[in-house]
């Protein structure tokens, strides 16, 4: 953690019993079993969790961090600022398919932004039981909002007059508030600075361990005192870098139960030796059982895990079954207990379990060299346990009993009667394939794909570098690089194919190529230029139904070995990647023809008049593969100008094609100086006589340059802005008329307004004030004080033009990387006259 967690703001401690303290509060609020907290961290665009309550962190670590412009809920909440609400596994699947494609299960969840004061920290989210419908969860949400209000307000005292709070370490993974009627636990923050010996804890702390009123403490032997002397050695321990993986379970000075969990900095290899600082939190849990003792008695076996993963109960069936003593099984995590669960497919069946209310049923091989007893000589390569899990609100109570594999095939299947896997049937990234295929179909530019790559594939597999290069005219080109020195792949830039460098053979061989250190990589290419990091590397060829389309390579911070599954993975993610780019190269080649015929419609200069200047900006929109309709013109009419703007609905060839049309008709009537009606009359007509199938909408406004008098006629458009010269800025009120080519009855009225000298009137398409999640009203009004900042008078005369305002009020715009829609705008002002 940043700030808070290792005293950079004199604040030591305090940021994990907030985040611990909201996240029990917002679950008990929403009626949910388990939530977290992801805050922003010191890498730009990525989010962390920072606490997790209720699951095990070990089960969700591909969650551990979301880049925010990833679509996930929790990235969309956090970068957009609005609310998700996902009542059932139906609506996730159909709102973030990535989401659901990794934890396939029948849950909800809530997802609400964490601000205050215009910033946004992180997000707050709840886990809970999946309902039919969103409105039956709207109470609930408007809990949790109230809880990450406050939130936001007390993140915003700790940074006051410090940095920014943060959070760039592992989860602080805690139990869920019981939910058996209970309140939300007690909880309180302490620290620890071995070096210097500095102890800061939270004032509830004492009285949470049961020390008398008044007492403070004030070292860390008094600690120690208050629990027991073992604390000591766990602490110092975790100063090595080395923190216990589960919460402790240690007695108050009035013998009720508390858990104690501790974490320090993760100590990179090779750094310098020493004591560093040390955070921790002390909470009070609810009342919750254990397990029955009659299970003692039953002939099956059975034992039951909190939400932690912890085992807390299992009898002594349970403990032959699985050949481990009771003594190494209680108060150990499953997968600690019994080192031969812990793989991929029984991770699965646990996520299940604890997301979704359905009994989950799956087979594991108990490998015959279980701890301390000999092979079964009549299974010598083991045999099967048929495994049951039977969630709970507070305890997953589990059966185990031995199984022939093949009798037992029609066993009670997993959720939605899914056939029973084996356990060999999964990797740990087993679902990055699905995952990034959804993904990859979102993503249509190279660097689009190169940004789902680099947010999907890396956190996968624990890669830290990323480069993609592209196959043309026999050389490779770097399309994307990230995590590598600067200027470090500068001398690989447009190599040949008959390098000797990996990341050409990879492609002219068509194999994958694995080392698992750079010393690996050195002997098969001596002398080839390596950058300083000891680490991994994976070369993969991207190669699309035969056709070779580049190379990808990923880096690895430390040297690691490949998995013949891993490398099986990576080799197929590799043709997922190649068709998504060579897709990309065909967008991008055919975009530019499109948008290279937009652009020709389009005018390439506005008609002029002494007395008015005018400015007009076009943006398309990045997302899609479509060109749009949106247009503006200025055209003159008879002794006056006329100033047009509209949007032909939808996208693509057929948009812009019927915006060429229409463009050359109002020019056409206005040519003719037809009065505002005439010209929406007849372009109206005409449209519906071409019949494309689209309809459009249009603003136009005739203009007399002299008197200022402006007639204004508006088919479905948005109603322009008029900026007075005082600096007043408002929508001026133009009954509209239905779009046009829908109705060849509709009337449109004039409606008169006056432009005087200095004044700005602003026409603009919807893409520049509407925003996904938010109302177009606030969109508007938004450009509306925007255009009373940038439009004085004085500004203008201090330099800035017309041309100028236009694109300060774009900026943001132009600097937006997914635009959703195209923009069009078009300024217009009267200069003073001799009369002036």
């Amino acid at each position: 953690m940043t700030g808070s967690a290792r005293g950079e703001n004199g604040t030591p401690g305090r940021l994990a019993p907030l985040l611990t303290e909201a996240v029990a509060t917002a679950i008990s609020a929403a009626g949910g079993h388990s939530g977290g907290v992801y805050l922003r961290s010191s890498t730009p665009g990525l989010l962390r969790l920072g606490v997790l309550a209720g699951l095990p962190g070990s089960l969700f670590r591909p969650w551990w961090r979301v880049h925010v412009d990833r679509r996930y809920p929790v990235a969309d909440t956090y970068r957009l600022g609005v609310q998700v609400v996902l009542p059932n596994g139906t609506e996730t699947m159909r709102r973030y398919p990535q989401l659901a494609a990794g934890l396939p299960y029948p849950f909800g969840s809530l997802y609400v932004p964490i601000t205050h004061a215009g910033t946004t920290y992180g997000v707050l989210t709840v886990l809970r039981p999946a309902v039919p419908d969103v409105a039956e969860v709207l109470v609930e949400r408007d809990r949790t909002v109230q809880v990450a209000e406050r939130l936001g307000a007390a993140l915003r005292r700790l940074e006051s007059g410090g940095p920014p709070v943060t959070w760039d370490d592992e989860p602080l993974c805690v139990r869920s508030p019981a939910t058996s009627g209970s309140a939300a636990a007690r909880v309180a923050g302490f620290s620890w600075d071995p070096a210097t010996g500095e102890f800061m804890a939270d004032e509830v702390l004492p009285a949470l361990l049961g020390l008398p009123p008044g007492r403070t403490l004030t070292c860390v032997e008094e600690l120690a005192d208050a629990v027991t002397p073992d604390v000591l050695h766990l602490l110092r321990q975790t100063a090595g870098g080395k923190p216990p993986s589960l919460p402790l379970h240690v007695r108050a000075a009035d013998g009720a139960l508390r858990l104690m969990q501790l974490w320090g900095p993760r100590v990179p290899p090779g750094s310098p030796s020493g004591a560093h600082a040390v955070g921790g939190v002390v909470l009070e849990p609810g009342p919750g059982a254990a397990a029955d003792a009659a299970a003692d008695l039953l002939p099956d076996a059975v034992f039951g895990l909190d939400r932690l993963g912890t085992i807390v109960y299992a009898n002594e069936r349970a403990a032959q079954v699985l050949r481990r003593p009771p003594g190494e099984l209680l108060g150990r995590a499953l997968w600690d207990g019994v080192p031969w669960l812990n793989q991929p497919a029984c991770e699965e069946y646990l996520r299940a379990a604890l997301l979704a209310p359905t009994p989950v049923h799956f087979h594991v091989r108990r490998p015959p060299h279980a701890a301390q007893h000999e092979p079964d000589p009549r299974s010598p390569d083991g045999d099967w346990l048929a495994v049951s899990v039977y969630p709970g609100p507070d305890i997953l109570s589990c059966t185990v009993r031995t199984s022939d594999r093949v009798s037992d095939a029609g066993s009670p299947p997993t959720h939605d009667s899914e056939a029973v896997r084996t356990a060999d049937a999964l990797t740990a990234p087993v679902y990055r394939p699905i995952a990034l295929a959804i993904a990859l179909t979102e993503a249509v530019t190279a660097r689009q794909v190169s940004a789902v790559v680099m947010q999907e594939l890396l956190p996968a597999f624990g890669g830290r570098r990323l480069a993609i290069y592209l196959l043309q005219e026999r050389h490779l080109y770097l399309a994307w690089d990230t995590g590598f020195p600067e200027g470090f792949l500068t001398p690989f830039e447009g190599v040949g194919l008959d390098a000797h460098l990996p990341g050409v053979e990879t492609l002219t061989t068509g194999r994958p190529m694995f080392f698992d250190s750079m010393q690996e990589l050195r002997t098969a290419y001596p002398g080839i230029p390596l950058d300083a990091e000891e680490g991994a590397r994976a070369f993969l060829p991207l190669i699309a139904s035969g056709r070779p389309v580049g190379s990808c390579i990923l880096g690895f911070d430390r040297p690691r070995s490949f998995s013949p599954r891993e490398r099986s993975v990576l080799t197929a993610l590799a043709g997922l990647i190649a068709h998504a780019m060579e897709k990309a190269q065909r967008y991008d080649t055919e975009a530019a023809l499109a948008r290279g015929l937009q652009q020709a419609l389009l005018p390439r200069r506005l008609s002029t008049h002494p007395r008015v200047e005018t400015a007009g900006r076009y943006l398309p929109g990045t997302q899609g593969m479509d060109v749009g309709g949106d247009w503006y013109d200025v055209v003159e009419s008879g002794n006056g100008l006329a100033l047009v703007i509209g949007d032909v609905q939808g996208h693509g060839v057929q948009a812009a094609a019927t915006m060429g049309q229409l463009r050359s008709a109002v020019r056409a009537f206005a040519v003719g100086d037809h009065t505002p009606e005439e010209v929406m009359r007849g372009t109206n007509h005409l449209l519906i006589d071409l019949d494309p199938g689209q309809f459009a909408s249009c603003c136009y406004v005739r203009l007399d340059p002299v008197t200022g008098l402006a007639r204004a006629a508006r088919a479905g458009h948005l109603p322009p802005l008029l900026r007075d010269p005082d600096g007043h800025t408002h929508l001026v009120d133009i009954p509209g008329g239905m779009v046009l080519g829908v109705d060849p009855q509709a009337q449109y009225p004039m409606t008169e307004l006056r432009l005087e000298p200095g004044a700005i009137l602003a026409l603009y398409t919807d893409g520049l004030v509407e925003r996904p999640g938010g109302d177009i009203d606030d969109g508007i009004t938004a450009l509306r004080v925007a255009l009373s900042k940038v439009g004085a008078r004085d500004d203008r005369a201090a330099g800035r033009s017309l041309a100028g305002v236009a694109d300060r009020l774009t900026a943001t715009a132009r600097h937006t990387a997914d635009r959703p829609d195209d923009i069009a705008l078009l300024l217009a002002t009267r200069r003073p006259g001799p009369e002036s």
